[in-house]
C-alpha cells in the first residue's frame, strides 16, 4: 500500500474510532497545507480534490466534525448572500462547499469555509446524503 493511502486510511480509521465519526462512512480530510482534500468512502481512498481554505486574516478550524445541516443551495447571511451550492456545514457557520471562483481553487482564497469546484461539491453532497452524513477532518 502505498504511504499516501495508508496516511488515509488510518486518519480514516480514527475518525471512524472517535465520537465524531463512529458512523461515517464517507470522510472528508482537508489538509490545508496542500489546499487538497481526500474523500474516504469506507476508509477507501475515491477522490483528491483542490480546495481553497481562509485567506490571511481569516480562519478555517482544524478538527474533526460531523457534518450536520446540509443545503443543496445556501445563501451566506454574513457575506452578502453569496451562494454557497452544496452547503454541508460541519461547525457553526462553517461549510464545505462549491464556489464559482474555480481560479481560486488550491490556494488559499476563502473567508473560512471550505471550497470545491461545483461537481466536486455536488459529488460530496450526493454521497454524504447517500450515506448517511459524513466526517470532516482538517489538519494544517
Amino acid at each position: 500500500m502505498p504511504d499516501w493511502a495508508r496516511t488515509g486510511f488510518l486518519c480514516g480509521l480514527l475518525v471512524f474510532g472517535s465520537a465524531e465519526g463512529a458512523a461515517a462512512g464517507v470522510v472528508a480530510q482537508i489538509d490545508q497545507s496542500r489546499q487538497r482534500m481526500r474523500v474516504f468512502v469506507d476508509g477507501i481512498a475515491a477522490y483528491d480534490w483542490p480546495v481553497s481554505t481562509a485567506r490571511s486574516g481569516y480562519y478555517t478550524p482544524n478538527g474533526r466534525y460531523r457534518v450536520g445541516l446540509m443545503a443543496p443551495m445556501w445563501r451566506s447571511h454574513k457575506y452578502h448572500g453569496s451562494p454557497m451550492p452544496h452547503a454541508m456545514f460541519f461547525r457553526g457557520g462553517y461549510a464545505i462547499h462549491g464556489t464559482y471562483a474555480t481560479g481560486s481553487l488550491g490556494r488559499r482564497a476563502s473567508h473560512g469555509c471550505i471550497r470545491l469546484a461545483p461537481g466536486h461539491a455536488a459529488a460530496l453532497f450526493g454521497l454524504a446524503r447517500s450515506r448517511g452524513g459524513a466526517a470532516v477532518v482538517i489538519r494544517n
